[in-house]
């Protein structure tokens, strides 16, 4: 499970976070929507454990370990393989990479590859292959489908299908109302640092959801 209470965070006189509060249980996606600055990376860096919030709390069943984290940065090594980098990762928690994973991504044809040989497509590919190396409990994914083609969209919302299936929790950030919409259970809108709404998506079409964001956030 995760949980924020009460998060506050000002850089200078920019509020980023303004008193956020949520509850991710176990199998449940929350996706977040809101304009740029609205405050969206900065909550998910309080929530991963890289930036200390101001105020307020945020906590992981499991601790940072329990986490997968997508950001704008890969964090990967260039030089390295992708099966170096995978593995690399992977030692740090004591497992090692599933030859599974990186079929179900389209990677393992690449896996002798230098990471900075790759297609800005393939290294998100495998970017998402390192937050997942892991076997998370939470994921938390700030515009993960970036740059990747439609095949390898349709393979990570699988992934992260099976991964709500498995009784995981998951943070997910996009611009994209109705694509995060089809793999949420629940939906928030986000604006100047605020939640204006965090409901249970209840099985609503994703138009009639991004119609209600375009509405709360002008």
């Amino acid at each position: 499970m995760l949980r924020a209470e009460g998060l506050r965070h000002s850089f200078g006189a920019v509020r980023a976070l303004d008193d956020v509060s949520f509850t991710v249980n176990p199998g449940q996606t929350l996706a977040v929507f809101g304009p740029n600055g609205a405050g969206k990376t900065t909550l998910l860096k309080v929530l991963a454990g890289l930036i200390q919030p101001q105020a307020g709390r945020a906590h992981v069943d499991g601790g940072r370990r329990a986490i997968g984290w997508i950001g704008h940065q890969p964090q990967l090594y260039g030089q390295l393989t992708v099966i170096e980098n995978l593995r690399f990762w992977a030692s740090l928690y004591d497992t090692h990479p599933n030859a599974d994973l990186l079929a179900r991504l389209g990677i393992q044809e690449h896996a002798n590859r230098p990471v900075r040989a790759l297609s800005r497509g393939l290294v998100q590919r495998v970017a998402i292959a390192r937050a997942l190396v892991h076997d998370p409990r939470v994921l938390l994914l700030d515009e993960p489908f970036t740059g990747l083609d439609r095949t390898a969209a349709e393979a990570l919302s699988r992934l992260l299908g099976h991964h709500a299936a498995a009784g995981r929790a998951t943070v997910l950030v996009t611009h994209n109302v109705e694509e995060g919409t089809e793999l949420a259970t629940d939906v928030a809108f986000m604006r100047n640092g605020r939640f204006v709404h965090c409901a249970p998506r209840s099985g609503r079409d994703p138009s009639d959801i991004a119609a209600e964001y375009r509405s709360a956030v002008a």
